[in-house]
This record gives C-alpha cells, structure tokens and sequence, in this order.
C-alpha cells in the first residue's frame, strides 16, 4: 500500500499553478508546504501526492488518481489541457485494462505522466 508519492519538477510556482487545476476537479486540493522546495497534495488533511523542485528533470513517472465518476475524469483532462497540459489520451474507455476502466492521461509541464481514473460501471 502506498503513502504518497513525490515528483520532481524544475518550476515549483509553475506547478503549483498546474497542479492546482488539475487536481481541483477530483477533490485534491494543496495542503502543504515544505518552504518553496515541496508541495503536498491531498484530501481531508492528509497528503499523499507531492511535487519538489529538482535541479535535473524526471521523466517516465506516471501517477493515476481516482475519480469518483466519468464526468470527473472528464474535468481533469479539460482544465489540464486549459492548464497547459499535453493530451496523452483523451477521456474515454480503455477496455484492453478491464471493461470498465475510464481513464484520462496528460503529460504535465515536466512531461510526467499524470492520469485521472474511474472504475464504476455506468447503468
């Protein structure tokens, strides 16, 4: 089981902007702050997503957040493109994972693979 995850990034003002858009519409929001080098991310208190300033880019992360439903996915993939994300797979079913994963993937400003996931059956 996981507690968190970090990141890097090379702009922390610039990902904070980001990652606040992108996150707002699955409930996520930034908790905290570890002086202007980390950022943490989460729901009701606890921060289980972060993002640090590195002097080196990362590449090749890829982190998946639940969402409650399809529109939610929806929304994040939206406001990350307005956010100046990069589409890496538009809203919709990737049956090839299971019938009902509804996914959603965009490549942050550090090229981060960063995914919005639903796994409800719609009635």
């Amino acid at each position: 089981m996981l507690d968190h995850v970090t990141i890097g990034v090379r702009n922390l003002e610039r990902s904070k902007i980001f990652y606040d858009a992108i996150l707002r519409p699955l409930g996520i929001e930034r908790l905290y702050a570890e002086g202007e080098t980390f950022a943490g991310y989460g729901i009701g208190g606890k921060a289980f997503f972060w993002i640090g300033e590195r002097d080196v880019p990362q590449t090749g992360a890829h982190v998946a957040f639940s969402a409650e439903n399809r529109e939610f996915v929806d929304e994040f993939h939206r406001v990350a493109i307005l956010a100046g994300g990069t589409d890496n797979g538009a809203p919709g079913l990737r049956p090839h994972y299971h019938p009902n994963y509804y996914g959603a993937f965009i490549l942050d400003p550090d090229g981060h693979n960063i995914e919005a996931v639903c796994h409800l059956t719609v009635n």
